[in-house]
């Protein structure tokens, strides 16, 4: 997982969605505590490649070359 500075975005390796293919923001991916951030939400990344959290505007983005596999 690298955080990229430049878009906001956070890339992630396809090992870091959960079985359903997502990811929930606020996440400690990200960086975030998730004690003091706003409502936790399921972020679809596996559908797209990409989601962006509602909330902060966090983009979730898998790295090039990843592939996700949800059930």
């Amino acid at each position: 997982m690298t955080q990229t500075t430049s878009t906001s975005a956070i890339e992630l390796k396809a090992t870091d969605l959960n079985g359903h293919g997502g990811v929930f923001c606020p996440s400690p991916l990200a960086g975030m505590a998730t004690w003091n951030t706003h409502p936790k939400v399921f972020l679809d990344v596996a559908r797209t490649g990409q989601a962006k959290c509602p909330y902060c505007s966090t983009v979730y983005r898998l790295k090039d070359g990843e592939h996700a596999h949800s059930h």
